[in-house]
């Protein structure tokens, strides 16, 4: 699936190795990719003026900020952003407000899922009240 043209993805992993391999195959794809080990980068690029499409990050984080969280503020920030998460947990199913991706992921798989994610219509937050 060719990458949509000008699509800018926020990828946020703490696997500094996972991050890179992930970036290099998303952006092999033709995205645009900035990197975030963290949520306080990631929201500095949210919080910039900079374009972005699809956040891409990971649940389970170092620091009181997870995936979830993340997620409401970066739509508190911009709220058609798209969303796709990643882990190597079980987590309860209800806690999602979208689609999770189990750890390991391969880039080719990332790069699937990425343009599904940018392709969906109306991909827009069930409901920022549940479990964060």
């Amino acid at each position: 699936m060719a990458a949509p043209c000008g699509s800018h993805i926020l990828l946020v992993d703490d696997d500094e190795a996972f991050g890179y391999a992930s970036a290099r195959g998303l952006r092999a794809a033709g995205y645009e990719v900035s990197l975030a080990p963290d949520h306080r980068l990631a929201l500095q690029i949210l919080e910039s003026s900079r374009p972005l499409d699809l956040m891409i990050t990971d649940i389970v984080m170092p620091g009181h900020v997870n995936g979830f969280a993340l997620a409401r503020m970066a739509r508190m920030r911009r709220l058609a952003l798209k969303v796709l998460y990643m882990t190597a947990y079980d987590l309860a199913g209800d806690e999602a407000l979208g689609k999770v991706l189990r750890k390991p992921v391969t880039p080719d798989r990332l790069v699937r899922e990425a343009g599904k994610a940018l392709a969906a219509d109306g991909n827009s937050p069930p409901s920022l009240s549940g479990r964060l």
